[in-house]
C-alpha cells in the first residue's frame, strides 16, 4: 500500500493559504477605509502656506477681534467671506503701517487687488454648505473651525466628512449655543449632563432646529 499523496505539513499550508485569501481583501478594504479617513485625505492638521503671515492668535486671541469683523457676511450669506484689503487697512493704516510684514497687504490695497489666500476648508463642489443658516441656528464658529484663536496659521480642525456632518445633523442639540456666544472661542456647554441636555433642547426649540438627514439638504 502506497503512502499519502501529500505530506501532512501541506494541510497546514492549505489552511494558511485559505486564511490569507480571506484576510487579504479584508485587510485591503480596512486599510482603504482607514486611509480615506486619515489627514492625508481629509486635510486635518495639514499645514498650508499662505502668501502673508496672518496670526489668528494675535487678532482673534490677544486682541479679541470678533470673527464677524473680518468675515462680515457669515450671518447673511452661504460664504463667510474673505476680508478685503480695505478691512485690513482699516486698522493697519494706523497700526504697524510701516511693518515689512504688511508690505504685500499695502501693495494689494494700493493696486486694488485681492490677496491670493489659499483656501483651507474646501468642500467638494457637489456639497452645498450655507454658513448663515448654521450661525443663525446656534452653531458656533469653533464647532467646525476649532480654536482659531490658538492657531498661528489656520488649519482644518474637523474632518468635514459626510459621516462627521451627519452626526451633527442627526442630533444637533449638543452642538448648539446661545446666539451671544456664536463667535466665542472659549464658550463651553454646562458640565452637568442634564443641564447641558436641557440647554440644547431649549435652544433647538428657540431656533427651530430639527434633524436634517435628507440627501437634498447638502446635495442640491
Amino acid at each position: 500500500m502506497s503512502g499519502p499523496l501529500f505530506p501532512r505539513w501541506t494541510n497546514t499550508v492549505s489552511r494558511l493559504s485559505a486564511a490569507a485569501l480571506l484576510a487579504v481583501p479584508a485587510i485591503g478594504i480596512g486599510g482603504l477605509m482607514a486611509y480615506v479617513r486619515s489627514p492625508y485625505v481629509t486635510g486635518q492638521q495639514m499645514p498650508i502656506e499662505q502668501p502673508i503671515e496672518f496670526d489668528h492668535r494675535h487678532h482673534a486671541g490677544d486682541e479679541q477681534i470678533d470673527c464677524r469683523y473680518c468675515h462680515w457676511t457669515v450671518e447673511e450669506s452661504p460664504s463667510a467671506g474673505i476680508p478685503s484689503t480695505t478691512v485690513c487697512m482699516s486698522c493697519h493704516a494706523q497700526v504697524w503701517n510701516k511693518s515689512p510684514y504688511l508690505t504685500e497687504v499695502r501693495k494689494a490695497f494700493f493696486a486694488d487687488q485681492p490677496i491670493p489666500w489659499v483656501r483651507v476648508h474646501n468642500l467638494p463642489d457637489f456639497v452645498y454648505f450655507n454658513h448663515a443658516i448654521h450661525v443663525n441656528k446656534g452653531v458656533g464658529c469653533a464647532t467646525c473651525h476649532g480654536r482659531i484663536d490658538q492657531m498661528a496659521a489656520v488649519e482644518q480642525s474637523a474632518p468635514l466628512t459626510m459621516a462627521w456632518c451627519l452626526d451633527c445633523h442627526r442630533n444637533p442639540e449638543p452642538n448648539l449655543r446661545p446666539a451671544e456666544f456664536i463667535t466665542s472661542m472659549t464658550w463651553v456647554p454646562p458640565t452637568d449632563a442634564a443641564e447641558a441636555a436641557a440647554l440644547g433642547k431649549k435652544l433647538a426649540e428657540e431656533y427651530d432646529v430639527h434633524s436634517r438627514t435628507s440627501c437634498s439638504t447638502c446635495h442640491r
